[in-house]
C-alpha cells in the first residue's frame, strides 16, 4: 500500500486488514494454497506518517527500500492526495512500477495519483462520488464511472470512496482464492461479500450535509420523510418561505442539483433500498416512494440506472440476502 501524509487511514487499514484476515483464515482452514498475503505500507521515506485523523502509521520501508517482486500495488487516497500528486518522485515511481506488478489498484481519491501517472488514460475508472466530476474534468482522457463501488479495467482496479477499498480487497481475495475464502473473510469482518447497489445510492443523503443554509438541510430531511406525497417546486419553496424562482436558484447552489432532480434521485434511492431489502411488490414500492405507478418508476430507473426495477432486484437482492 502506497501511503502519504494526510491520507485517509481507512483507505490503508481497511484493505490491508482484508488481506491479513484472508491469510489467517486460510491458515486456520489449513487450506493448501501456494501463497498467502504479506502486507506492507510504503511511502517516499521511512518513519511516522501522519494521517488525516491525526494518528500515525510507521513506515518501515520507503519506496527506495523495496526489493523483490510486488504482486499487488495499492494507492490510498485522502486529503493529502493533491499534495502527493505534486511529488514527482512518487508519481514517477508508481508509473515505473505499474508494468512490473500483477495488478495495480487505487482506493478513493488514489485514482488521481494513477491518473497523474498516466495509467488511466483510455480506461474506465471510479473514485469517491464527490470527486468524480473533478477527476473527469482534470483527466478528460479517463472514462469516469460515478456509480460503481469499484471498476476493473485490465490489470488496473479503482475503487470508490473510503470503505469501497474494503469491497475491492474482498473482490481481489475472491479472484485469488475463490468465493469460499472471500465469503469466509467477509463473514469474519461482518460485511457483504458484494455490497448491494452502487455508491450513488448514498450520495443524495450524504450531499444533504453539504448545504450551508439550515432551511435547505431541513427541507432535504423533510423530503425523505414525505416521499410518497406530491412534491412540486412550488410546495417545496413555500415550505422554506421562498419564492419558487429564488428557491430553485438557492437549492441548486447549495446542493448542486435542481429540486426536481433531488426529489427523483431520493425516490430512486428509497426504491432501491426497498427492492434490495424487502419483498414488497413493485407496484407498492412505486406508490410508497412517490412514483405513483410502476411505469413511472421504471422510466426513472432506466434514466438513472439503465435497468428496470425488476432487473435491479434480480441482480442485487440475492447478494444482500447472502
Amino acid at each position: 500500500m502506497v501511503a502519504f501524509g494526510d491520507a485517509q487511514i481507512l483507505d490503508i487499514a481497511g484493505p490491508l486488514e482484508v488481506f491479513s484476515q484472508a491469510s489467517r483464515w486460510l491458515c486456520g482452514e489449513a487450506m493448501d494454497r501456494p501463497r498467502y498475503y504479506e502486507v506492507a505500507v510504503t511511502a517516499l521515506s521511512r518513519g511516522p506518517l501522519a494521517m488525516s485523523n491525526g494518528l500515525e502509521f510507521v513506515v518501515e520501508k520507503s519506496i527506495d527500500d523495496l526489493r523483490g517482486p510486488i504482486d499487488t500495488l495499492m494507492v490510498c487516497g485522502g486529503r493529502g492526495t493533491a499534495a502527493a500528486m505534486r511529488e514527482r518522485r512518487l508519481v514517477g515511481w508508481i508509473r515505473a512500477m505499474a508494468p512490473r506488478v500483477r495488478r495495480i489498484c487505487s482506493v478513493c481519491t488514489g485514482a488521481f495519483l494513477l491518473a497523474e501517472a498516466g495509467l488511466l488514460d483510455g480506461r474506465q475508472a471510479t473514485t469517491h462520488w464527490r470527486s468524480c466530476d473533478l477527476l473527469r474534468r482534470r483527466f478528460p482522457q479517463v472514462e469516469v464511472k460515478s456509480d460503481p463501488i469499484f471498476v476493473r479495467d485490465g490489470r488496473i482496479y479503482t475503487s470508490a470512496g473510503v470503505t469501497a477499498g474494503i469491497d475491492l480487497a474482498l473482490a481481489l481475495v475472491e479472484e485469488d482464492h475463490g468465493r469460499r475464502v472471500a465469503l469466509g473473510v467477509a463473514r469474519e469482518l461482518v460485511m457483504f461479500l458484494r455490497r448491494p447497489g452502487g455508491q450513488s445510492q448514498f450520495s443524495v443523503q450524504l450531499s444533504a450535509q453539504s448545504a450551508d443554509r439550515e432551511p435547505i438541510r431541513e427541507l432535504q430531511e423533510w423530503i425523505a420523510d414525505h416521499m410518497a406525497e406530491d412534491l412540486p417546486v412550488a410546495r417545496l419553496a413555500k415550505r422554506v418561505a421562498m419564492s419558487a424562482r429564488n428557491f430553485a436558484r438557492v437549492f441548486r447552489r447549495e446542493t448542486g442539483m435542481t429540486p426536481a432532480a433531488f426529489v427523483e434521485r431520493s425516490r430512486i434511492e428509497a426504491a432501491r433500498r426497498r427492492l434490495e431489502e424487502s419483498g414488497d411488490g413493485i407496484d407498492a414500492i412505486a406508490k410508497a416512494c412517490g412514483f405513483g405507478t410502476r411505469e413511472s418508476m421504471r422510466r426513472a430507473f432506466l434514466r438513472s440506472l439503465h435497468v428496470p426495477p425488476s432487473a435491479y432486484r434480480a441482480r442485487f437482492r440475492p447478494v444482500a440476502a447472502a
